[in-house]
């Protein structure tokens, strides 16, 4: 009899079985391959990586990397497996996908306290300790199951994502703070454009490379979630009567209402984030970085997250989770990966983790533990469990997600400093709820 059922064999769903399992709980992990398979997905093992065998950069300095060394040091499944299936990738982490999946499918699999179902679950039980692991392509029978629990509110089913923007490498002398019509406060960094620099924008948008959409996707967004590229499409002032409108904003360095505008909204309490808003597009990275920098006052811009658009189940974790990652309405349910509103193999890796060890302490009657918010696992989990996060949309791990250093330094070791503080902090808690590090 399991202690604990995990709904999805993914990453997230492997890591949580794992760490239960590890704190001496019996886990059952529901798995539907080989017996139905989504559109992306294509062999039968556990923790099969879809999209790319990447994940991400290693160094210290970049919060992906930072995230990956807290999850070595907490006993992480996956990062384990992926240091020993590793493939040539500079200062990323990549491996070779089929040998990673072999890999966690053979030890988790041999693991006593785990038992691997090969079924579909369509309904989520109604009774026992659950986390839901189903990932961004989730059956459409358990989101059906999902709606009747959550609301249909609350559950999304494609990504619609502006970029957001680091908000200390904006340039303040280009752009000004206001409302429009002055209405309230002057909550918006607005960055002006002149005719001449928006129709050179509207061009390169037009021009630039575009993700192409995959066999499975056919995504019809709805008219407030078009992508940028698509309104330009319409015409040169369809994105000056859409999101770039400068109606009711004065320019105070000119005197005058520039000819369009682009609002840059505050992501996060501390004000270290700001969204480009209205900015969800199929732009590749590279091409976001080269035209959005364009833009006056965004030369420098250093993007914490780019903008995209795709197929995904997500739920509006923070008005529906608390940061344990249990569901507010029923403790006993637990959320891990994608579809707790992360992006990226490892942010999913790291909330499986998380829910693993949470669903492991409750079933054991322990008080639930927390990773310290200057880690970037702490981070991310208080940020996708932030009731006060407005226009919430899917996460990656970024440096803008952790609070500030006590003392300014040089934009140049900043980074390097979080990552030193992040790690140190996250070795201390993990040492200190009995975790063995290392």
């Amino acid at each position: 009899m399991a202690d604990i059922h995990i709904i999805g064999g993914g990453l997230a769903g492997c890591e949580a079985a794992w760490q239960a399992a590890r704190a001496g709980c019996r886990v059952a992990l529901y798995e539907m391959k080989p017996g139905l398979y989504s559109p992306a997905h294509t062999c039968p093992g556990l923790a099969e990586l879809v999209c790319s065998n990447s994940l991400r950069s290693n160094s210290l300095e970049n919060a992906a990397g930072v995230l990956k060394e807290e999850l070595r040091r907490c006993g992480s499944l996956i990062l384990q497996h992926a240091d020993n299936t590793t493939v040539p990738a500079g200062s990323a982490l990549a491996v070779d996908r089929h040998r990673f999946s072999c890999s966690i499918t053979d030890a988790v699999e041999e693991h006593p306290a785990i038992t691997v179902v090969r079924e579909e679950v369509r309904d989520i039980p109604e009774t026992g300790v659950v986390v839901i692991a189903s990932g961004p392509l989730t059956s459409g029978a358990l989101s059906q199951s999902l709606q009747k629990i959550i609301g249909n509110d609350f559950l999304y089913f494609h990504d619609a994502i502006s970029p957001i923007i680091e908000a200390d490498s904006i340039d303040t002398t280009k752009t000004f703070k206001a409302s429009r019509y002055n209405k309230g406060t002057a909550d918006y960094i607005n960055v002006p454009l002149n005719q001449e620099t928006y129709y050179r924008f509207v061009d390169e948008i037009i021009k630039a490379e575009k993700v192409p959409l995959r066999e499975f996707e056919t995504l019809t967004p709805f008219e407030g979630c078009m992508p940028i590229e698509i309104m330009a499409q319409r015409g040169v002032e369809t994105l000056a009567f859409g999101p770039m409108k400068p109606v009711g904003l004065v320019d105070p360095h000119t005197g005058g209402q520039p000819y369009a505008v682009l609002q840059l909204r505050q992501e996060n309490q501390e004000a270290t984030l700001y969204n480009m808003v209205g900015f969800q597009t199929r732009l590749k990275w590279p091409e976001q970085k080269r035209i959005f920098s364009m833009l006056p006052g965004l030369e420098q811009a250093s993007f914490a997250r780019y903008g995209s658009l795709h197929r995904n189940t997500y739920i509006h974790s923070p008005l529906l989770l608390f940061a344990t990652l249990q569901f507010k309405k029923d403790p006993r349910i637990f959320f891990a990966g994608q579809i707790t509103g992360v992006e990226g193999y490892i942010e999913s890796a790291a909330m499986g983790l998380v829910a693993g060890i949470q669903a492991a302490r409750y079933v054991r009657g322990q008080n639930p533990v927390s990773p310290p918010k200057s880690s970037v696992l702490g981070g991310l989990l208080a940020y996708i469990t932030d009731p006060s996060v407005t226009g919430f949309q899917p996460m990656n791990a970024n440096f803008g997600l952790l609070p500030p250093l006590e003392k300014k330094v040089p934009k140049k070791i900043r980074k390097k400093l979080l990552g030193e503080r992040a790690l140190n902090e996250l070795t201390a808690w993990w040492e200190k709820i009995g975790g063995a590090v290392g």
